[in-house]
């Protein structure tokens, strides 16, 4: 009686489902297939930071070639080189903005003393994603130089006064905001802890303690 009824639910379910089997369920198990494979390449270049960026650099070489030898496409490099720039306003900004946090709350989100409570730095954007942000855009103004609806005719010295321009005063905001609120978004320099180094203060200590 169970199977019988277990049966005639398997029948209605594939008759509900009128896709399977058909060309457009096989594009789209391909298709999620492909996505799969490609998220697994990627989470498994999360760790090797520095051959993610040197890539990144190979890429962006090839853009740059491309652009010289085709003397053309400054509208799409100075669009691309604004969205570079947003993205490292991301990534040096903190996740909570310290002047939205200090007009929500009563004190700073960010320690101002040495006495303060330790808050690691958490970007608003990350690395990983920063990577791999420039490097896809790169690759889509790689694709976009092929077209020529893209090669609008423009005074290239202008788009690169005004991205300069734009840069500096950026970068003057952010080093400002930076300084005001005492956060570094870099870890180089700073102080770090690992295990060799715990357990040699921590024998130190051993050493100083009275023995029975």
């Amino acid at each position: 009686m169970d199977a019988g009824a277990a049966g005639v639910g398997l029948a209605a379910a594939a008759a509900d489902d009128p896709f399977k089997g058909s060309p457009l369920a096989a594009v789209s198990d391909w298709s999620y297939g492909i996505s799969r494979r490609y998220q697994h390449v990627l989470d498994r270049t999360t760790p090797h930071v520095l051959y993610r960026w040197l890539a990144c650099l190979g890429v962006a070489l090839v853009y740059v070639i491309r652009v010289y030898l085709v003397q053309g496409f400054y509208v799409v490099s100075y669009g691309l080189g604004i969205y570079i720039l947003n993205l490292l306003i991301g990534f040096l900004s903190p996740q909570v903005d310290p002047e939205i946090h200090d007009l929500a709350s009563d004190g700073p989100s960010l320690p101002t003393r040495g006495s303060d409570e330790f808050r690691p730095f958490v970007r608003r954007l990350p690395e990983f994603k920063f990577w791999y942000s420039i490097a896809k855009a790169f690759c889509i103004a790689f694709v976009m130089t092929f077209f020529s609806a893209f090669d609008v005719p423009v005074f290239w010295p202008i788009l690169l006064f005004y991205w300069v321009v734009l840069f500096v005063l950026t970068m003057r905001r952010q080093i400002v905001h930076m300084i005001k609120y005492k956060y570094v978004p870099f870890s180089f320099g700073k102080q770090r802890y690992d295990g060799k180094k715990a357990s040699s203060s921590s024998t130190e200590t051993a050493g100083l303690l009275p023995r029975d």
